[in-house]
């Protein structure tokens, strides 16, 4: 059972951004500046700058792949299952782990209001809210998308107050020296800080319960990582201002600080909420996104089938939400400095390979790949983008990494025992292989899968048009040569369609190639280089068709000209002449794509010339 859509452009941004503005910058910020000094807020800008290829590719693959599981499907497509195994392993942990950081921080803040409360009583708070939050989950991602909103519109009114009063009250004197520890401090911030930019892949988690998502959700991506890194970078610059280093660093409650300098008597309260409140939002969205990576799996055959249940009454995968939660759950009691930095070496691997998962899936060259966002500068940005992930990991040191590495490899061991022998699913890799080394892949067919998501994602309008595709005769010819090379002439061309039509229009195919070359007479059917659309009207009412051609070697159908490599043949009577007027508009409309001509050249088979025309973009009207 699909998901339901009911997230707009302002759930999605507050999904994001209450994701990310939390532990990273209420309780990152002391434990950062100890590692880099009074620049620690050069770290989270750093890291802002160095999540930008990561973000155009993630827009990219959730608008062309709007499915649950996020970086999971990404990967998993583009790679394979055994990838796609150990990103959604790694994807769910971190997740998983950085909700239960946002808990833990909120038991905290709560034993900051109320000192009495035991180390044990702090804990059945955050387990009680995280009963709370996967209640609210249960109920649906509608309920829970409007508690962010809410959530995320008064934290961000504290901050912006927390800014605006603070740049009055700093003192430049704590900004010396800067960077006591040199350069290299900056950059092991950056990749410390990571792990604060991670509620982006919530964004692209929850894709599949999005409206209109070639809008909503790059446009969701860019504005939330826009609000957060400035936000971070202000409010930790201010900190830094209005603290006095000594009590900043390794400080747990460094905004709070803040708050109690700029406010003396109610300030350390006022900011303790904000940090409550964001504690709240980071859990809230937390568990909505991370129960949609194990039902994602599920799915696919990767994890029991369970986990990919959807409840008929509220729409949602009860049982990838529990199991989320009570993993969150035990996670609670886990060590913060190691989780933190662990979380953060996964999210970079994760960034790292959703960009190699957009380099294969463009360079495979799979038909209906059709994002409605490209990101820019493609391949210089990505490539870039990989290798400063690489050196983020280098800094991260030894530790991090052997934890994620013994994580991934619980998936590893997962696969080999349950998942391996459930799944035959093709990737764009083995579609990039297919391509350089003319092999045939069986099995999952990754270009109808992807023709189905763009179908789903566009509001699964179909039209007569579409349906006139969808039952129409395709003809793919191949040169006139031995081999299939050299161009075929109209006269051949109109041939065959005359013989492939005869018996759909029960006319002699004799009487169909005349009316052809007649219409060809009066004036040129070729609407631009490349492409034709012959029409001819026949007797009868109330009958209509098309053919597709293909012509791979091209047909001269004027002297001096390109040759032309896709035909469109509409047949219709008298009385559909106002239809016919419509169905040349549509392929003028398909045609109009400038990857239309790679895409209908490359496609492999007829029917995925078939689909190329059904996922095109165009006007869709309901008959």
């Amino acid at each position: 059972m699909p998901l339901k859509k009911e997230l707009g452009f302002l759930d999605v941004f507050c999904i994001g951004t209450g994701a990310m503005i939390s532990s990273g910058l209420f309780i990152l910020p002391g434990i950062l500046y100890a590692v880099v000094g009074p620049g620690v807020f050069l770290g989270y800008l750093l890291a802002a700058v160095l999540l930008l290829p990561a973000v155009v590719s993630k827009a990219e693959l959730a608008t062309a792949l709007p499915k649950a599981g996020g970086d999971y499907f990404f990967i998993d497509r583009s790679l394979g299952p055994t990838f796609g195994m150990l990103a959604g392993v790694a994807a769910w942990v971190s997740l998983v782990m950085k909700t239960a950081f946002a808990l833990i921080g909120l038991g905290a803040f709560t034993r900051l209001l109320w000192p009495e409360l035991s180390l044990l009583e702090v804990r059945l708070v955050a387990l009680g809210f995280c009963a709370l939050f996967t209640l609210v989950n249960l109920w649906g991602a509608k309920h829970a998308g409007r508690l962010q909103i809410g959530l995320v519109a008064l934290l961000l009114v504290l901050l912006c107050g927390y800014v605006v009063l603070g740049v009055g009250k700093i003192e430049a004197s704590r900004y010396t020296p800067l960077l006591p520890h040199g350069v290299n401090a900056v950059m092991l911030g950056a990749a410390m800080a990571f792990v604060s930019f991670g509620g982006l892949t919530k964004i692209a988690s929850v894709a599949e319960e999005v409206r209109s998502p070639g809008r909503n959700l790059p446009l969701a991506m860019f504005v939330a990582g826009a609000v957060v890194a400035v936000m971070y970078v202000a409010v930790t610059f201010v900190t830094v201002g209005v603290v006095p280093g000594g009590s900043l660093s390794d400080s747990l409650t460094p905004i709070s600080l803040g708050g109690q300098v700029l406010w003396p008597k109610v300030g350390l309260a006022v900011m303790s909420v904000a940090a409550i409140l964001a504690f709240v939002s980071t859990a809230n969205a937390g568990i909505l996104a991370a129960s949609r990576t194990p039902m994602a799996m599920s799915r696919d055959g990767l994890l029991p089938a369970f986990f990919g249940r959807v409840g008929a009454r509220r729409g949602t995968p009860h049982y990838a939400i529990l199991f989320t939660s009570a993993l969150i759950g035990g996670s609670l009691f886990m060590d913060l400095t190691l989780f933190i930095k662990s979380a953060s070496a996964m999210k970079i691997l994760l960034f790292g390979f959703s960009i190699v998962a957009l380099i294969l899936l463009r360079e495979s060259r799979v038909a209906t790949y059709q994002p409605k966002f490209r990101s820019p500068l493609y391949p210089w940005l990505h490539a870039a983008g990989i290798a400063a992930y690489v050196f983020l990991l280098i800094e991260l040191g030894s530790l991090p990494l052997l934890v994620a590495g013994a994580i991934l490899g619980c998936g590893v061991v997962w696969y080999a025992l349950y998942a391996k022998t459930r799944v035959a699913r093709e990737s764009a890799l083995t579609h990039l292989a297919q391509r350089i080394a003319s092999r045939t892949f069986a099995g999952h067919d990754l270009e109808a899968e992807l023709a189905e998501i763009i179908h789903d994602r566009d509001g699964g309008i179909e039209d007569r048009f579409d349906r006139l595709v969808g039952e129409c005769t395709i003809l793919d010819l191949p040169g006139t040569g031995p081999y299939g090379e050299g161009p075929v002439s109209r006269d051949d061309l109109f041939q065959a369609v005359a013989e492939k039509l005869a018996r759909r229009l029960d006319m002699p195919p004799a009487e169909i190639l005349r009316l052809l070359g007649e219409r060809e007479e009066l004036s040129s059917t070729v609407i631009r280089p490349g492409l034709a659309i012959p029409h001819i009207v026949v007797e009868g009412t109330g009958r209509f068709d098309i053919l597709l051609a293909r012509v791979r070697e091209g047909t001269p159908f004027l002297p001096d000209a390109a040759p032309v490599h896709a035909v469109f043949v509409l047949i219709g009577s008298a009385d559909e002449r106002n239809y016919h007027l419509r169905a040349l508009a549509a392929v003028a409309e398909i045609a109009q794509d400038p990857h239309f001509d790679r895409r209908w050249r490359r496609a492999k088979t007829p029917e995925d010339l078939r689909r190329l025309i059904l996922h095109s973009k165009r006007r869709r009207l309901q008959d």
